[in-house]
């Protein structure tokens, strides 16, 4: 007896580790992060605790659930590349049917807790996120443009305005600034991964910027948005919502990503692809995190 309920609790841990994978706990963690950098600069002083908690757990159900979303739509593509045969769809872990549920079922949650507990505004911008991501980008742009990512960057870019909206209830331009910070380093870090990955891309028929326009032409296009990124990420100081602090960490990050890039670009190596891939996670993570340090302990 005793161990037949210690199997089905132990297959109950399991099904939740299969759902959380759905999720994409990871990104989403990025993407709070960003969004609480939002929040934190957009109020002088101490940030408003409710709207932050229900803001903050808003975004996350949604972004967790255009996660799931693209799981569900992609799975027959990852069912192909060595990189995502394993995931809960195609490994055969769980039914369409039953991701189709969950990954609705956060999202009407979430935009719940953010047009009841927050506001209309950030509920229906990051509802137009996770549309952007799980339909725009996922179902069409993903598989028609080697532009894909640059075009939906946008949708990934969101979550500092989602999280200036969830405490101030408007818009502001320091808030597309950030956006502009994410949008711009967007395209460099995945066609990193594209690069590493291309050969899965290919075999997939996903028309990423390596498959189609060649490994160069992909470096090339790394190397000026970086140099691009190293001048937006400058801006916060120029319009006063960053200090000294800020600036030297994110002359110092935007200066290695660059490094990185150059690199990748004209002293390649089997894994710089995957090294550059890997640092401009650091390199955002680091950065909104400078912000953060500024704007309260500098």
């Amino acid at each position: 007896m005793n161990n037949t309920i210690s199997r089905v609790s132990e297959q109950e841990r399991s099904l939740w580790r299969v759902y959380l994978t759905l999720t994409k706990p990871k990104v989403v963690a990025l993407m709070l992060l960003t969004a609480l950098v939002g929040m934190c600069l957009a109020v002088p002083g101490a940030l408003p605790i409710q709207e932050a908690i229900l803001g903050l757990s808003g975004i996350a159900f949604m972004a967790g659930s255009a996660a799931a979303f693209n799981h569900l739509i992609d799975r027959r593509i990852d069912a192909i590349m060595a990189r995502t045969y394993k995931r809960p769809l195609p490994s055969g872990e769980l039914h369409t049917s039953n991701v189709f549920v969950f990954a609705s079922g956060l999202g009407l949650v979430g935009f719940l807790v953010l047009y009841v507990g927050v506001n209309g505004l950030t509920a229906w911008l990051t509802f137009a996120s996770l549309l952007g991501y799980a339909a725009i980008y996922t179902m069409y742009l993903k598989r028609e443009t080697p532009q894909n990512i640059v075009i939906a960057g946008m949708a990934g870019a969101m979550p500092p305005l989602l999280g200036w909206t969830s405490v101030t209830g408007e818009l502001h331009a320091n808030a597309w600034l950030l956006v502009m910070i994410i949008f711009i380093w967007t395209p460099p870090h995945f066609w990193a991964l594209a690069i590493h990955r291309k050969e899965d891309y290919a075999k997939a028929e996903i028309p990423m910027l390596p498959v189609t326009h060649g490994e160069e032409y992909t470096k090339t296009s790394i190397l000026l948005y970086t140099i691009l990124l190293f001048v937006v990420c400058l801006l916060p100081v120029l319009v006063g919502m960053a200090g000294v602090f800020y600036l030297v960490s994110a002359t110092i990050l935007s200066g290695l990503f660059m490094y990185h890039a150059w690199k990748l670009k004209f002293e390649p190596s089997k894994n710089q692809a995957i090294t550059t891939f890997k640092f401009s996670i650091w390199h955002l993570m680091l950065l909104f995190s400078a912000l953060l340090v500024d704007h309260y302990f500098v």
